[in-house]
């Protein structure tokens, strides 16, 4: 079971630092993947969710635990032509995408795939079966704890 961290959130939200290169390398260091907001411009990587915020080295990019949400169309189309081993999606309200490693990145509340699938903030429903998912993409992440891989 892959336990990912939404925007570097381990223990609920955190608006103020939810993106921030600190924060992500905080969840990562605490042994979770991380989704985060990417962004694309002027030859230069951001995080940040709904703009660019914070500067980021193309290097950091590049740990194989990052969740890439591309945020712009110059992100998506960067990574998906350099021919790169990064994890990376672009969504907006999709109920389904795939990420470029083949997991179905499942928007809050629909069902889940079969196969593959990763439950997006299962804390906003009721009845997301997490047990039967490929990966969790939780605020709450640390509540999964105990479905972690050994």
């Amino acid at each position: 079971m892959r336990l990912i961290s939404h925007r570097g959130n381990i223990h609920g939200p955190d608006p103020d630092r939810e993106n921030h290169p600190d924060y992500v390398q905080a969840a990562l260091d605490a042994g979770y993947d991380v989704e985060v907001d990417v962004w694309f411009l002027q030859d230069r990587w951001f995080f940040g969710h709904d703009r660019p915020e914070w500067e980021v080295e193309p290097a950091f990019l590049d740990d194989k635990r990052l969740w890439l949400h591309c945020k712009n169309l110059a992100a998506f189309t960067f990574l998906s032509e350099c021919g790169a081993n990064h994890h990376y999606f672009w969504h907006e309200t999709d109920q389904y995408t795939l990420t470029s490693k083949h997991y179905i990145w499942t928007y809050p509340g629909c069902d889940l795939p079969r196969t593959r699938g990763i439950v997006v903030l299962p804390e906003l429903t009721e009845d997301a079966f997490v047990e039967e998912a490929a990966g969790i993409c939780s605020d709450w992440i640390d509540l999964y704890d105990y479905l972690k891989e050994e």
